[in-house]
């Protein structure tokens, strides 16, 4: 009896399964449904979660894809996707798959796997790269180009340039995952065959957690000395990780005597990284190490025309020019008040006015009169110890006028999205070091100090905005 075309398509996943690794298995092809079979077109149509999926599977199963739907449908088969893209709203679009491979069948024995951080094959792994953080979209201004301009050298020539290890730092919404991902994205694309490997800081500490509760260190550690470029994101994360921190000194040194290239991405320089050991601090100064500052005004309106052509939006340029304006310096408050406009209109059917920005901006920027500023800060705290600005700009190391410089400098990072270099230019001429000390010497006595945590909440409420 012939089997219909469904059973057909389990067939291909039982295939598939034999060929994978679980995890793979669960993670790109369990989540796959099927939709329908058109047998005068040789089309098959199936349902994936997400346009990410969609890509991953095209861009690493298609082989492995094609081999099974020629040995279960028999050859010629197109493979079409029905993606989800908003899974509330139920809305789905149809995208074409690659063209139909004429291709031997797959055996029990073969097959194309891609395979999780540390069930890798020796010449394949899954890079963990976010597909859609590329340079085309990672928009050059002033406040990046010097980054922007090494990374790209970096991933044209991985562990070949006088920029390694390459270490990235700014604050959060300037854009470093998006710069280290493209620096992964665009090297795997010129070198397929290296093992490139993006991760968190995090999810480093929990596998080396994890090998360490599994009694499987060396496997680890084996592991990640076999990467020839490895991107690891947020290493600020490991302040209170010293075992994990001198575990990855091995690797770090490993990758780094054989030239693998190594970049490492935080929110604050190296210098401030009190919990690295000297031994890593000493190698980070034989690369580079770059800051990215927080996108002005101009750089807001060129990132905001670049995502209005990427995903086919009409804003109008006085809107763009106040989102601009009023979310200026985050790249995330920037998308979250787009993607809101959008939302907004599509549900309530209207036009994207600046009426309608205003609307949505109120409700996800603060935005009071006018922009809170460094100065508007330093005159709230002056008054309440006080003390003059003239007292805070002086180099007098006296005890109150070191904690209005501390606080003042806490409250403007918080409020103005800043960079650190440029409030300890506004707050003294001090340099950014002594900015990300300050911060951190305000955040570790309110912990401890309820007195002072209800100063600065006085303070906080003198500016009439919501923490």
């Amino acid at each position: 009896m012939e089997k219909n075309p469904k059973a057909l398509w389990d067939d291909c996943l039982h295939l598939i399964k034999e060929n994978v690794t679980e995890q793979q298995y669960r993670t790109w092809f369990a989540p796959i449904v099927f939709e329908n079979y058109d047998e005068d077109s040789r089309t098959l149509l199936v349902q994936v979660p997400s346009m990410y999926v969609y890509e991953y599977l095209e861009q690493y199963y298609v082989v492995l894809l094609s081999k099974v739907l020629c040995r279960c449908f028999g050859e010629n088969i197109q493979l079409n996707y029905r993606v989800v893209a908003d899974k509330k709203h139920h809305m789905t679009i149809d995208v074409e798959g690659s063209e139909a491979v004429d291709i031997e069948p797959v055996s029990e024995q073969q097959g194309n796997q891609s395979p999780t951080v540390l069930d890798a094959t020796p010449h394949d792994i899954n890079p963990q790269l976010d597909l859609h953080k590329t340079f085309q979209s990672f928009i050059e201004g002033d406040s990046n180009k010097l980054p922007r301009t090494v990374g790209l050298s970096i991933a044209e020539h991985p562990g070949k340039s006088t920029f390694n290890p390459f270490f990235v730092f700014g604050p959060s919404g300037c854009g470093k995952t998006h710069l280290i991902n493209a620096i992964g994205v665009r090297c795997k694309e010129m070198y397929p065959r290296k093992r490139v490997l993006y991760v968190s800081a995090r999810l480093f500490q929990v596998q080396f957690t994890d090998a360490r509760r599994r009694n499987t260190i060396n496997d680890f550690i084996n592991f990640y000395q076999t990467i020839d470029v490895l991107i690891v994101d947020d290493v600020q994360e490991w302040a209170t990780a010293e075992k994990t921190v001198a575990t990855f000194f091995y690797i770090f040194d490993h990758l780094f005597r054989l030239g693998k290239q190594i970049i490492l991405a935080s929110d604050r320089p190296p210098v401030d990284l009190k919990f690295l050991q000297d031994r890593l601090l000493t190698r980070f100064a034989c690369g580079l190490i770059a800051e990215l500052e927080q996108p002005n005004t101009q750089l807001c309106v060129d990132i905001l025309h670049a995502k209005c052509r990427r995903d086919g939006l009409k804003i109008p340029e006085d809107v763009i020019q106040y989102i601009a304006e009023t979310a200026n310096g985050s790249v995330r408050d920037l998308e979250g008040v787009v993607n809101s406009l959008l939302a907004y209109s599509v549900v309530y059917n209207s036009n994207i006015d600046m009426r309608l920005a205003e609307r949505v901006i109120k409700r996800a920027v603060n935005v009071d009169n006018k922009p809170l500023t460094v100065d508007d800060i330093l005159e709230k705290v002056c008054h309440h110890y006080g003390v003059t600005q003239q007292n805070v700009f002086s180099r007098s190391r006296k005890r109150d006028y070191v904690l209005v410089r501390q606080v003042s400098m806490y409250l403007a990072q918080k409020y103005t999205k800043m960079p650190a270099s440029r409030i300890g230019q506004l707050i003294g001429g001090r340099d950014h070091s002594t900015v990300i000390h300050s911060c951190t010497a305000v955040e570790q006595r309110l912990k401890t100090d309820k007195g002072f945590l209800a100063e600065l909440s006085s303070i906080e409420n003198s500016f009439k905005l919501k923490k």
